[in-house]
């Protein structure tokens, strides 16, 4: 393992590895522990008994996190027409249809999400080598394809991530910054496991939510007991 520098050598010795934090307990435990120069990004991961091998095992969607994200989303609409005209009100950073694509295809991917109304999706299909392993594909299973393509963009704009289970069974989202109080926190994190849970595939056996951990960009790991989090996911339903 690379050597650690001496800041997070000190953080690790709060945290006890051994230990299940109340979420409350948790959240304040990966401030303290945030030593870096920047506003770090504070991570959620959850570990599921899913086998994502499986189409019906894969664990996807999204969740609008009620304190945001504390970054801005750059956010590009696949749309024409009154679409177009409504994408550009709800703030689209870039609206377009054949020219976007074109502009795709000649390699640039500076932006965040991609949403689309359904008419759009056999021209932006030609994206799919671009956009999909950027994971930046418009998909109706995480509300990026969708009619009311205004309503998809100010989510996104206010708060809104996707989630999408990885080869391992572990899903990854980031819940906000170093820098909200616990209380934002605490929300989001409720709001995201929430949305975890209410994603469960029909094809999930056994225990589904087996691990829940949360920690800061450059900071340790800290275990989060499972019953009272997801006790605070219900309390956000």
């Amino acid at each position: 393992m690379p050597k650690r520098g001496k800041k997070y050598r000190a953080a690790l010795e709060k945290v006890d590895p051994a230990k299940q934090y109340a979420p409350d307990e948790g959240v304040r435990l990966v401030k303290e522990t945030a030593t870096a120069n920047f506003d770090e990004t504070v991570e959620l991961h959850i570990r599921t008994g899913v086998d994502p091998r499986h189409a019906d095992q894969v664990v996807r969607g999204s969740a609008v996190l009620p304190a945001g994200t504390g970054r801005t989303q750059r956010v590009v609409a696949f749309a024409t027409g009154d679409k177009a005209r409504e994408a550009e009100a709800a703030g689209a950073d870039i609206v377009g249809a054949d020219d976007l694509v074109q502009r795709i295809q000649g390699g640039w991917t500076d932006f965040d999400v991609a949403v689309a109304t359904p008419d759009m999706m056999g021209m932006v299909g030609r994206l799919g080598r671009v956009l999909g392993p950027r994971g930046l594909m418009p998909n109706p299973r995480s509300g990026t394809v969708t009619p009311d393509i205004g309503r998809a963009i100010r989510e996104i704009k206010g708060g809104r991530v996707e989630f999408r289970v990885d080869r391992t069974g572990v899903v990854h989202v980031p819940i906000g910054k170093v820098s909200f109080t616990e209380e934002n926190v605490l929300q989001n994190l409720g709001a995201l496991v929430d949305a975890v849970v209410r994603a469960k595939p029909s094809g999930a056996k056994g225990q589904y939510i087996r691990t829940i951990n949360i920690g800061a960009t450059m900071g340790p790991g800290v275990s989060l007991d499972l019953q009272p989090t997801l006790a605070l996911a219900s309390a956000e339903t």
